[in-house]
């Protein structure tokens, strides 16, 4: 079967009623999930798959509304991380960087409609990706194994001197300090408890949903707590509501990188969206950060990991449809749902169910369309949730935050680990440390960890394994050259500039 008969066939299955239904209701519940803080697409995927399985809705019905709770929610993470400085979600963390200030410059509008339209370009061009490329592109996941996703992890690292930029120690410190709280629990390999202290609620480690609003939301909090306290507390005005054309073609070859390099780290089983995003925004600083705009409210800091994060949302379909291989933790619960209903993803499902390969992917079509469709008429109201009153807006923060904490964990502990991290965020960004580096260290931290031990596990502890393939070998440049050459580089045009501005 070619491509045009394959996509006919899905979209004869994706615009019946039935499933157009279910691709706006996905839609719709996804984004209202990922605008609430720490909720994120893998519970929301996770809560609505019984209910989806208990009312008889056919496979490919249910697959096309989880999807779109999956991608739905994407859309929706950026909303708090851009009005209130809290990600929805860990592939919303770099959308702050350039989205809050954006919205304390009063541009709020613009920014959540350049999201919009990013995050529907990322999306189009990862479906575009996967009904293309989704073979060869899985034969190059395989080609991943443990020493290669250590590379990858040792080059995201090294990004984060770019994503931070002046202070490299205190970048240093904080990816550090959030590598040593991934190490809290038992040790996978080895059973030893570590860190511990005898609190059997550090058994599993910390969350990263505690790590996430704590860090953001309840450190957010303070400092809105403090500004009031000392009368510094300025009210955030809003320009305008709608984006300019001409500041959209601005970004069109940054939402078009990012969306590429999204993607084919999406494909990668295990990566995730907070990679690609972080990713992303570190080529772009390094490309046109020469004004040193980016944190400071660049919309081009803010389309790179838009885009990039709802791209790798596409790309994880890829291994998990032909290899049966999650490409992140909300495929594999979609995943789930496929063997729920007796089907077996891998490659001959293309050829075995087209409906439901075909349908799935036609729905990620018509699924973005709608969800640009709905979420830009409704930038305006999104935005007006800055001129709440702050009497009225801290506590109604800190209530979506416990809320969220406690909706997962059920427990009064947890509530308590979010206050003490959230107490650290404040000092930390009180010193001027950047939260980006510690969350990103938290993230890559105990991914480093696990495929470091795999890799020496499987070569029986020869370090060699880490440098032997073409794709590691080809990581370990890439990062010699982030961390030593580039930094030369730079530092000889600038002289050179110095010396043709003297003369």
């Amino acid at each position: 079967m070619d491509i045009l008969d394959f996509l006919l066939q899905g979209f004869a299955v994706a615009l019946t009623p039935l499933n157009l239904a279910m691709a706006l209701v996905g839609g719709f519940i996804g984004t209202l999930v990922g605008a609430l803080p720490g909720i994120g697409p893998i519970n929301g995927v996770a809560v609505l798959l019984p209910i989806s399985y208990t009312l008889g809705l056919p496979p490919e019905t249910a697959l096309i509304m989880l999807a779109g709770i999956y991608y739905g929610a994407e859309y929706g993470g950026r909303i708090s991380s851009i009005l209130l400085n809290i990600p929805g979600d860990s592939s919303a963390v770099m959308s702050t960087l350039d989205g809050y200030p954006l919205a304390h410059k009063g541009m709020a509008g613009p920014a959540l409609a350049l999201s919009a339209i990013s995050s529907f370009i990322g999306g189009t061009i990862a479906v575009i990706g996967l009904t293309l490329f989704a073979p060869l592109l899985a034969e190059m996941a395989i080609k991943f194994g443990p020493a290669e996703y250590f590379s990858l992890m040792i080059f995201a690292f090294a990004s984060l001197a770019v994503i931070v930029g002046k202070n490299p120690l205190k970048t240093a410190i904080a990816a550090v300090l959030g590598v040593m709280l991934a190490t809290v629990g038992v040790d996978s390999g080895t059973g030893v408890l570590r860190y511990t202290y005898g609190q059997p609620e550090l058994y599993d480690g910390i969350d990263f949903l505690i790590v996430v609003i704590g860090l953001f939301a309840v450190s957010e909090i303070l400092l809105l707590l403090e500004r009031a306290h000392m009368g510094r507390l300025i009210p955030v005005a809003i320009n305008r509501t709608m984006i300019k054309l001409e500041e959209v073609l601005a970004c069109k070859w940054t939402i078009l990188r990012s969306s590429i390099i999204g993607f084919i780290i999406g494909v990668l089983p295990g990566t995730g969206a907070s990679i690609a995003s972080a990713v992303a925004y570190s080529t772009e600083k390094r490309l046109n950060d020469s004004e040193g705009t980016f944190g400071k409210g660049d919309f081009r800091g803010l389309a790179a990991p838009e885009a990039a994060n709802n791209a790798a949302a596409g790309g994880a379909f890829v291994p998990m449809l032909t290899l049966g291989i999650p490409g992140s933790g909300t495929t594999a619960i979609l995943l789930g749902a496929l063997l729920l209903y007796n089907i077996q993803p891998g490659p001959m499902l293309f050829a075995q169910q087209p409906e439901i390969a075909g349908g799935l992917i036609a729905s990620m079509y018509i699924g973005n369309l709608m969800l640009l469709v709905l979420n830009l008429p409704m930038v305006g109201l999104f935005a007006r949730i800055l001129l709440i009153p702050n009497w009225l807006l801290v506590p109604g923060i800190a209530v979506m935050a416990f809320v969220g904490v406690f909706s997962v964990h059920g427990s009064m502990v947890s509530i308590l680990f979010v206050l003490a991290i959230g107490v650290f965020g404040y000092f930390l960004r009180k010193l001027k440390y950047s939260l980006i580096p510690f969350i990103l260290g938290f993230v890559l931290g105990e991914l480093m960890e696990e495929n470091l031990r795999r890799a020496l596990a499987i070569s029986g502890g020869d370090m060699g394994i880490l440098f032997q393939s073409q794709i590691s070998q080809s990581l370990w440049v890439l990062t010699f050259s982030i961390v030593i050459i580039l930094p030369i580089v730079r530092l000889l045009f600038r002289r050179r500039l110095l010396e043709k501005q003297k003369t």
